[in-house]
């Protein structure tokens, strides 16, 4: 196992190039291994490589039950425009009844997919499902409001999205580009 603990600090570190040979020979080696299969998805995802990822993923969710990847499962199918798959992996997201922060990551990509078709109402229903602006706000509230005003600039309604800018660069000024996106629409 020394050479999955090189991968796995390979991963962390972000050298997904370096981790992607020790992943690829540890899956062949050990190929019912859920959690070789797991990284050896996320590193080909990282990679771009969305569609050997699929596959890596998949075998993962067999051999474990899990659905704690399909938020990236399901970006990778967003990637190559399988809209429907997006939509059935988000269904078993909310079946499942995951963590918070594992719905929030799937909300993410299920409105990025509405908004790549061009559906931006569609998007920012999604985010704004069940939304309120939290008084002890974790880095998924963060996210979700950040994805949330993008949406809406996207959707011409600057006075919202500026609004929830302000209340993320209050929070986390170092988020993404927020403090430009806030300077930008003052």
């Amino acid at each position: 196992m020394r050479r999955f603990e090189s991968a796995a600090k390979a991963f962390r570190a972000e050298r997904f190039r370096d981790a992607l040979p020790l992943l690829q020979r540890l899956a062949r080696d050990a190929p019912d291994i859920a959690d070789v299969r797991e990284l050896h998805g996320l590193v080909l995802y990282r990679l771009g490589r969305f569609k050997a990822a699929i596959g890596e993923l998949e075998y993962f969710r067999e051999l474990s039950g899990s659905v704690e990847q399909h938020p990236v499962l399901a970006d990778c199918h967003r990637a190559l425009g399988r809209w429907a798959d997006v939509d059935v992996l988000w269904r078993e997201l909310g079946a499942a009844s995951p963590s918070a922060e594992l719905v929030t990551e799937g909300r993410l990509v299920l409105a990025g997919a509405k908004a790549d078709r061009g559906e931006l109402p569609a998007a920012i229903r999604v985010l704004e499902q069940g939304w309120r602006l939290p008084s002890r706000p974790r880095d998924h509230h963060l996210r979700r409001a950040y994805a949330l005003a993008d949406l809406y600039e996207r959707a011409g309604r600057s006075p919202r999205a500026r609004e929830l800018f302000r209340w993320v660069e209050t929070h986390d000024p170092r988020l993404a580009d927020v403090s430009e996106r806030v300077r930008a629409l003052s």
